[in-house]
């Protein structure tokens, strides 16, 4: 019974945070959702700040959860990128998007939300980064590229993309485009010859020696 209560008051608190706002997310309101007495806010977690960051992180893997086999199945970064527009658009029917941003909007006046969001954008980080060191070793990007890096610049053009689709859907759909076109961009230069393959990674090396 108290595992279910708590996992009441998770999706209470993820379903009052998407409905209501970060501004009107309290004990009561997210007891209310939950359908419990909000003292047990307070028993099973401490805090609403405590509540909210746990709420976090179970809502981050509950949703990266169901997409981790296709991850594992992306064999380029065309693919990847083809992926990432996938679940933008089942996230954002699903209420997500809204909820990211008001979870990012509360980290700033939170103190538990902030590594509480990055832990759970991590878990996206970690399944992004896998597919890149995958498609890239053996190119000629594969040398000259940080995955870590990468991993989190795609993740964060995403995020940026699905808050920004709020106030202008024409701008997010034509930056989503051109990450689609940047890997087509990638994938041509993949299938380029050997001796191209070497002109590239001669150009990048001496690229990377000038910086």
């Amino acid at each position: 019974m108290s595992t279910d209560t708590k996992t009441r008051l998770l999706e209470g608190a993820l379903r009052t945070v998407a409905e209501q706002g970060i501004a009107k997310t309290s004990a009561r309101t997210v007891a209310a959702a939950a359908g419990v007495n909000q003292a047990l806010v307070f028993y099973h977690f401490g805090s609403v700040d405590e509540l909210l960051a746990a709420a976090c992180r179970y809502g981050a893997e509950r949703t990266v959860s169901p997409y981790r086999a296709r991850f594992d199945e992306v064999a380029s970064l065309a693919e990847l990128l083809a992926l990432g527009r996938e679940i933008h658009a089942q996230e954002r029917a699903g209420g997500h998007v809204m909820l990211l941003g008001q979870l990012l909007a509360g980290a700033q006046t939170h103190e538990a939300l902030g590594p509480a969001t990055a832990a759970g954008l991590d878990l996206w980080i970690v399944e992004i980064e896998k597919v890149l060191d995958r498609v890239l070793e053996g190119t000629p990007f594969g040398e000259f590229t940080d995955p870590p890096g990468l991993a989190r610049a795609v993740a964060a053009s995403f995020v940026g993309i699905e808050l920004y689709e709020g106030v202008d859907a024409a701008g997010a759909t034509a930056a989503l485009d051109a990450l689609e076109q940047l890997g087509l961009l990638v994938a041509a230069l993949e299938e380029l010859g050997p001796v191209a393959q070497r002109a590239v990674r001669q150009y990048l090396r001496r690229a990377s020696a000038r910086r």
